[in-house]
């Protein structure tokens, strides 16, 4: 069994204290140093790695807006459990969360996709590869504390 933050550390500091330390690092510092990282290899001089176009530019933004709207509608269905998960959570299971067990990720990889054909240069490639490396990471270990945390979640990921 993975290490579980959420569950491991609710029951020994609390789950107020637990939920302001994912507060923190997800959404206070993570996210930043996520944009900031795109930004700055957006910002990059280095060649592109394949002429632009317009139907490529269109396609990076019609990716980018998708899976923007993917993240939003996913976020609404699971609201605050988003950003501040807790051992009292329980199985989502509307919205995109009764399709696909991850749609916050599927829309971030849109967006990847969306953001390298805007600029499709070297750096970008990188951030891309890493942000999907760390989104499956991630994965990983948010399966395996939502399994100790919802008894159901191990027959949903099924």
């Amino acid at each position: 069994m993975v290490f579980s933050l959420t569950t491991f550390y609710s029951r020994r500091w609390g789950e107020r204290r637990v939920a302001l330390v994912t507060v923190v690092l997800r959404d206070i510092l993570g996210i930043p140093v996520w944009a900031v990282g795109f930004g700055l290899a957006a910002r990059a001089k280095a060649p592109l790695l394949f002429a632009k176009t317009s139907a490529s530019s269109a396609a990076g933004i019609i990716l980018i807006i998708g899976g923007s709207g993917i993240i939003i509608a996913a976020l609404a269905a699971i609201r605050s459990k988003a950003a501040a998960p807790s051992l009292t959570d329980g199985l989502v299971r509307k919205g995109l969360y009764a399709h696909v067990r991850h749609p916050i990720h599927s829309g971030t990889f849109l967006e990847f996709a969306g953001l390298f054909l805007l600029k499709p240069s070297a750096p970008v490639a990188v951030a891309c590869v890493l942000g999907t490396i760390w989104i499956f990471v991630q994965s990983f270990l948010e399966e395996s504390d939502l399994a100790q945390r919802i008894p159901a979640y191990p027959e949903y990921m099924k």
